[in-house]
């Protein structure tokens, strides 16, 4: 069990990687106001909540301790994320701050997960 708890962990930090590296492959774009949002980043947030809920399923069914607040919290940013990247997707030019938070709830995911313990 643990090595497809391991492989499904490396699956997410994919879908992770995904999503912020193609709100930073934008970064320029966002200054200059032209930035959108990149199949890559609704496909990261896909991977990420497709594995996420998997990691949990995992982690409970071997018996592991599961924080229901703290994936709550995290699960709840995603949607807000995916939901933003999901309608926005087709536009040639999504405004700055719209943008912004999007980059700034990916990495307030990304900390939660590494801090909150």
């Amino acid at each position: 069990m643990d090595v497809l708890i391991q492989f499904f962990v490396g699956l997410h930090i994919v879908g992770i990687a995904s999503l912020l590296g193609g709100f930073l492959t934008q970064m320029k774009a966002m200054g200059q106001g032209t930035a959108r949002f990149v199949p890559a980043m609704l496909h990261g947030a896909l991977t990420m909540l497709v594995t996420g809920v998997l990691l949990v399923g995992l982690n409970q069914a071997d018996d592991q301790s599961v924080d229901n607040i703290k994936i709550g919290v995290k699960l709840a940013l995603l949607i807000v994320i995916l939901g933003l990247v999901y309608v926005k997707r087709d536009e040639e030019k999504v405004d700055k701050s719209l943008f912004g938070v999007v980059g700034l709830l990916t990495t307030a995911n990304i900390f939660i997960a590494v801090l909150w313990t």
